[in-house]
Order: structure tokens, then C-alpha cells, then sequence
């Protein structure tokens, strides 16, 4: 890059602000409204008609968009436009290094924001124009990509929500159905109470997790270790010293069903199967273990209901409030009313979401991937470690 010329934001572009209060927006409008947030919001009107970088000066500072077209702004939202040289390019510039820069910078220590000096001082390489261009095209193609995977999770995502649906109250067999208390089920099932078709339930350790990583004790598995989707993080799981009497209760066993009964509202019930590691995992007090029994009730028909019922809000109806969280413990879950067909069919339908559901992590894991790529190469295009000449990109890129 030494030999890439540099220079200030404020001397390729116009740098000007919004002048529209966040609370002027309309959920149906039909054009874009940048606020300070990371997602765009509507409004009825437009004050920009133009192609424009968008930078958040506060909120989530350093957040940047590139738009084209007519558009609502923010006050505090800055709108770049009228540049000089590639308006794509600049964009990944900023994308690529602004937060990071400006997260030395910004004011304010209970609500930081930038100030417009900072961004119109902000220095920008610039390769020749034709650099540029092709540099730009390079990450706009693999950002397309990654565009397109998301595109395909939440269509994907989208249809297994619907299908749960249709699984939990029509089954896999064609067959009529009953009005029951819980609503439509087919004639052949029943509705029991949860503890009537499951082992056991159980609560976890009620300890405080030590907040910086330990490398003593017995992994333990939190509420933030479990999904939205019904994932188990292994990952990221942290480790807690207990007494060893304590840890060999709780010693979580293949195939338990693990339920988070106390969150925030809309996340109760969040549910993942744990699957068995090279060590051993216990649980934590925000979590109830369920064991689901041999031939009793499929656990991972359980998972999938539990899931089905927090994205219906049905945890949100049924939890009890409390300061910032909710809960749904142990007793209330024993007697919730749940649709229980005969065990093959519980398994045909667990295999019927996860096939939905393994679709939806090779494309996950595809996204990822093309994330990965895309910050290496916005590293080493913007660095000039690696230069356009020498990038070839795959034709499913």
C-alpha cells in the first residue's frame, strides 16, 4: 500500500447528516430509513435521492451502509455522496477499517458517537481508479454470494417454520384429526402432560459461572451455550468447580433435552440435545434437564416441539414476569399439555425437520465460510499484500 496514494475522506465526498428524528419512520413506507441501528427501517418519505455510503455517528457507531436510489436519513445518521473516485470501493474501505479506527476516537462515554472532523479526516488509500474498480468487484462478487446464502437460510428457516406447524397438529399420515385443548391433533394421538411422557426433569447447578474462563473445574452448559435455532454452542461452553458429588448428579448423559426455563420472555424455551463429549458436561440452574426415556417420547421430537412452541409465543403467554426475565419452571412445564403421537411417528417427524434443519447448516456453514474469505481478502486487497491480478475466483463464488 506504501505506494497507493493517500487522502482525507472529507476531500472525495460531500459529508452531510439526516435531518429526520428516529421516531419519524413508518413500518410499511416504502423507502429505506438509516438510523443509527444495524438494520434499515421504512419511511413514507425521502429527503436523498442519490448513491450514498451511510455511517451510523452513533448507536452502532461506525456501522456502514452503501445505498442507491432515494432514501430517509437520521440526524445522527451521516450520508456520503458525490465521490470522487469509486463509490464501491470506498465503501469496503470504510467497511473494512472504520469501526475498528474510530473505536479510538469517539465521544461520549454513556452514548459515544463520532464527530464529522473524525470521518472527514479519515485517510482513504487509493490504488489507480482501474485498481479500484476491480478490487471493488472482487468483494461485491463473494459479498453477493454470501447474500445469496442468506437468502436461502431464511427461506429455508421460513418453510421449517411452516412445517413444524403442519407436523405438530396434521402428523405424517393423512389421517383425520380431533379437537383437543391444545387445538387440532390427529385421531391416533394423545395429549398427556409433559412429565407423563418423559423419565424425569431436573434443575441444575445453582452457582455463579466465573465470568473469566478457567481451565479448572467440569465444563458447564449455559443459557447462552443454547441457540435460538436449538443449537448447543460447544464451543464456547465455560468451566465451574463443584463438588465432585455434585458434578456426578448432574452429569449431563447422550440425548438429553436441555430447556432454558428463565431468560428474557421471548427466549424461554429454547431447547438443544446434548450430545455426548470426550468430557464430561453438567448444567446450569437456568436450565432443566429432561430426560426423555427410551421408547417414551423421542427427544428430539421434544427439542423440535419446545422450539416450535417459544417461536409460536406460546412461553411468552404461559411465563411468569419479573424484573428484565421470565420464567417457566420445573412444576409449570411438568403439566403443559402436549400433543404425544405413537413413538415411530414422533421419530418419522424428528427426521423430517432435521433433514430441513441439516439444510440449513450446510448453508450456514457455506456462509461462514464465504465471510472468512471475504475478510482475508478485504485485508489483503486494502493492504496490498495480495493484488487483483493474482485473485481467481471459483465459479460458485
Amino acid at each position: 500500500m506504501s505506494e497507493w496514494n493517500q487522502k482525507p475522506l472529507g476531500s472525495l465526498c460531500a459529508i452531510k447528516t439526516g435531518k429526520k428524528d428516529v421516531n419519524e419512520g413508518s413500518p410499511n413506507g416504502a423507502y429505506p430509513f438509516f438510523t443509527c441501528s444495524r438494520d434499515v427501517h421504512a419511511s413514507d418519505y425521502y429527503s436523498f435521492d442519490t448513491d450514498a455510503i451511510l455511517i451510523a455517528g452513533n448507536g452502532a457507531v461506525g456501522e456502514t451502509k452503501l445505498y442507491r436510489g432515494k432514501f430517509e436519513a437520521y440526524q445522527r445518521t451521516y450520508v456520503l455522496d458525490g465521490f470522487e473516485e469509486d463509490l464501491d470501493f470506498i465503501f469496503y474501505v470504510l467497511k473494512g477499517s472504520l469501526s475498528e479506527a474510530l473505536s479510538k476516537v469517539v465521544s461520549g462515554s454513556t452514548m459515544p458517537y463520532i464527530r464529522k472532523g473524525d470521518l472527514e479526516r479519515f485517510p482513504i488509500p487509493l490504488p489507480p481508479l482501474p485498481e479500484q474498480k476491480k478490487i471493488a468487484h472482487i468483494l461485491s462478487t463473494v459479498q453477493r454470494a454470501i447474500e445469496a446464502q442468506e437468502r436461502i437460510i431464511q427461506t429455508t428457516t421460513e418453510l421449517k417454520k411452516a412445517l413444524m406447524h403442519k407436523l405438530f397438529t396434521e402428523g405424517l399420515r393423512n389421517e383425520p384429526q380431533k379437537q383437543t385443548e391444545i387445538g387440532p391433533v390427529p385421531e391416533s394421538w394423545e395429549v398427556k402432560p409433559l412429565i407423563d411422557t418423559v423419565e424425569f426433569i431436573d434443575y441444575g447447578v445453582s452457582q455463579a459461572i466465573p465470568k473469566t474462563p478457567t481451565p479448572e473445574g467440569v465444563k458447564i452448559v449455559s443459557t447462552a451455550d443454547i441457540d435460538k435455532q436449538g443449537n448447543l454452542l460447544y464451543r464456547k461452553i465455560r468451566r465451574i468447580v463443584v463438588p465432585v458429588k455434585t458434578a456426578n448428579r448432574l452429569v449431563l448423559k447422550d440425548g438429553d433435552v436441555l430447556f432454558n426455563w428463565r431468560n428474557s420472555a421471548e427466549l424461554i424455551g429454547k431447547s438443544a440435545i446434548y450430545e455426548e463429549q470426550d468430557e464430561p458436561h453438567i448444567f446450569a440452574s437456568f436450565i432443566l434437564r429432561i430426560c426423555a426415556g427410551e421408547k417414551k417420547s423421542h427427544n428430539y421430537f421434544l427439542k423440535h416441539l419446545m422450539n416450535h412452541y417459544r417461536e409460536e409465543g406460546v412461553f411468552v403467554k404461559l411465563a411468569r414476569r419479573a424484573v428484565n426475565q421470565a420464567n417457566y419452571n420445573k412444576n409449570e412445564i411438568s403439566v403443559l399439555k402436549i400433543p404425544s403421537p405413537p413413538y415411530e411417528q414422533q421419530v418419522e417427524i424428528a427426521k423430517t425437520i432435521g433433514a430441513v434443519d441439516a439444510k440449513i447448516w450446510s448453508h450456514a456453514d457455506k456462509k461462514r465460510s464465504l465471510e472468512d474469505l471475504f475478510r482475508t481478502l478485504l485485508h489483503e486487497l486494502m493492504t496490498a499484500k495480495t493484488r487483483v491480478n493474482e485473485i481467481r475466483l471459483g465459479a460458485n463464488t
